[in-house]
């Protein structure tokens, strides 16, 4: 990702993510509360256990130098000299809420949930429960937006993000719950989730009548056509007594916590994909042998940022992460990509699971498509390693990307290498891919393959899958092999 993302909506500041690094303004009325923030135990605490970015100010030194930074938007830097500048560090690769399983989606409704709880113990609260406030790295949510934090009235009873955080994270889950709805048609359209009104138009009487929907979108959309002034009191402070104000903003994130435990993703039936390392034609050696040829490219090119597209449930990035390399791993199916993140948890591995499809990568979003940037804009350079393994086919057949065109952006998004299962037009799966319309693919073949890859990279290992009529190869580009 080359062009700096700035972002515009908090009057209390901006952040500009730059290629290496991220910078923070924040406007002179708000520093004195960021830093007192910055300088609490609780922050200290978050920080430690990598729930929140670590933040440090910029010296005034080190702010002069920034004015002649041609990296920084022209207009950016704050005019008035009151106002504060912070580094905070980069996320490997951004993600957004369009691009994540259900499972991510939860955990990062888990982890604003038991950041808010922790905070409030402090005195502090948050202004905004978005996911949008959310990224992972690490195979872990992190909280990014540290201005969310303020200081709550000891007396105030009243959660202010809890809308935020019933459209943003609950209704989405429940909606996919009840019809599968992808995320990516939720947060592509609508930047601020779900309305209750929406999801009761959707459902039948029985069905709005289930304590889940009944709670999250029955009874609100009921309250709803009432009287307009609840709408417009509802955030009003309610001054109360400190330990009873307390008392029911806990009690109130504790439903919110029950009620997102009861959302929780969980895997029904199956899709096309999600069994495909149990039902795929490979033999015991043929899988044998490209495990094995993954492993011996991974360990040649000592990849440290692997990009595997078409992961399916993710057996090659686990091998990779594994080999110590930082994944980002792309597949269609949310089923697989939620099985994929499902592993890292369990193994503890360094994996980001993505629902992009190459074919059809999400685009850019927001106002002016500049808030958060094209899958591709942030992969372009981003990856010494590409692994294409049971993918080219799909992509040349069901998709009709030409061969070159898919080279070529192979070569796009790799420094390096690119490890690639070519399938040949007379393989089994590839036919049942044609559907009878073979001939569209007669001029595929193995010389011509390679001529394609030649016009980018040199071949700089091949190897036959045993009884089967696929072929590995390792390409790299010739300024990586110097």
């Amino acid at each position: 990702m080359t062009r700096p993302v700035v972002s515009f909506r908090d009057p209390a500041g901006t952040c500009c993510v730059l290629p290496n690094r991220v910078l923070r303004w924040v406007s002179a009325t708000a520093r004195d509360a960021f830093e007192a923030f910055l300088g609490s135990p609780t922050a200290a605490a978050l920080e430690q256990r990598s729930l929140i970015l670590a933040t440090r100010r910029l010296t005034s030194d080190e702010r002069q130098a920034l004015t002649t930074d041609p990296s920084i938007p022209p207009g950016w830097l704050p005019a008035d000299p009151a106002a504060a500048l912070f580094e905070h560090p980069r996320i490997p690769f951004p993600s957004y809420p369009h691009e994540w399983p259900p499972e991510m989606l939860w955990e990062a409704g888990r982890l604003t949930l038991e950041i808010a709880r922790l905070a409030l113990a402090e005195g502090w609260g948050l202004k905004d429960a978005t996911p949008l406030n959310v990224m992972f790295q690490a195979g872990q949510a992190v909280l990014i937006d540290l201005p969310s934090f303020e200081r709550r009235a000891p007396a105030d009873a009243v959660w202010r993000p809890y809308a935020q955080f019933v459209r943003t994270f609950l209704l989405p889950l429940l909606a996919h719950r009840l019809w599968s709805v992808p995320l990516a048609d939720v947060f592509l359209n609508r930047r601020d989730g779900l309305e209750p009104e929406e999801v009761y138009a959707h459902c039948g009487y029985l069905t709005r009548l289930r304590p889940s929907v009944l709670n999250l979108v029955s009874v609100p959309t009921w309250l709803s056509r009432g009287s307009r002034k609840s709408a417009t009191t509802l955030y009003e402070p309610r001054p109360t007594a400190p330990d009873k104000a307390r008392f029911i903003v806990e009690s109130l994130l504790g439903r919110l916590t029950r009620s997102l435990e009861r959302l929780k993703p969980v895997r029904h039936g199956r899709t096309a994909w999600s069994d495909y390392m149990q039902t795929h034609s490979y033999r015991g050696e043929a899988f044998g042998a490209k495990e094995s040829f993954v492993e011996r490219a991974l360990k040649t090119v000592q990849a440290r940022r692997v990009l595997d597209i078409g992961a399916n449930t993710g057996h090659f990035s686990a091998l990779a992460a594994k080999a110590g390399a930082a994944v980002v791993a792309l597949d269609l199916d949310p089923v697989c990509v939620g099985a994929i993140w499902q592993r890292t948890q369990a193994e503890r591995l360094n994996l980001l699971p993505l629902v992009v499809n190459l074919a059809r990568p999400s685009p850019a979003v927001g106002w002016r498509n500049r808030e958060w940037p094209a899958f591709l804009e942030r992969a372009r350079g981003a990856f010494d390693c590409l692994l294409m393994l049971a993918v080219l086919h799909h992509l040349l057949v069901t998709e009709r990307i030409p061969l070159d065109e898919v080279i070529d952006l192979a070569a796009e998004l790799t420094t390096d290498a690119v490890v690639l299962e070519f399938v040949d037009p007379a393989d089994e799966m590839f036919r049942q891919l044609t559907r009878g319309r073979d001939h569209l693919h007669a001029a595929l073949t193995p010389a011509g393959f390679e001529a394609s890859c030649q016009r980018h990279c040199v071949i700089a290992d091949a190897a036959d899958v045993p009884g089967s009529r696929r072929r590995l190869y390792l390409l790299r580009k010739p300024t990586a092999t110097v």
